[in-house]
């Protein structure tokens, strides 16, 4: 697939930090399948609390965690159930906009079991739902690839995403 960027537009590179180490397996492999699609590839650091905390503790901890993932100066999108959903076509238009505006870094945050801590959420330029059902942390990750992957489509005129 061809970048579809016009003249001096940068690449924009893309961070999914997450809570939670994945196995071996359908969700994980759903994941690397569209990340390796998305170009320049999807990073992912997946950050844990091993120690035993109550879970008040545990939430500002991986909070913590992934916010000290995030590049300096990167937008940032926080995943929560109370969060904005938007389209395909919606999401392709506000990566367009991060990447346009000079932003070099977008990072995707997707928080544990607890959810997201509110200083995470306070630091969100969006924060985006994936629609009002409760869905797998793990298979979230995948979801997200395909969603990250259908919007450079979107934006490269490539025919995979179709209305």
């Amino acid at each position: 697939m061809g970048s579809g960027r016009k003249g001096g537009e940068q690449a924009m590179r893309i961070l999914v930090a997450a809570v939670g180490r994945a196995r071996q397996g359908p969700e994980r492999d759903l994941f690397e399948h569209y990340a390796r699609r998305i170009s320049p590839p999807l990073l992912l650091k997946e950050v844990e609390e091993k120690r035993p905390v109550p879970p008040a503790r545990m939430k500002k901890r991986q909070g913590e965690m992934l916010l000290a993932a995030v590049p300096a100066g990167a937008a940032v999108v926080a995943l929560d159930a109370k969060g904005r959903a938007l389209d395909s076509a919606a999401l392709a238009g506000r990566t367009a906009d991060w990447r346009d505006g000079g932003i070099r870094d977008l990072a995707l945050l997707v928080g544990g079991p607890e959810g997201l801590d509110e200083a995470v959420l306070g630091r969100a330029g969006l924060v985006l739902s994936l629609g009002p059902m409760t869905w797998p942390h793990m298979l979230v990750r995948g979801m997200l690839a395909e969603q990250i992957y259908r919007a450079q489509c979107i934006l490269a005129g490539h025919p995979y995403h179709r209305e």
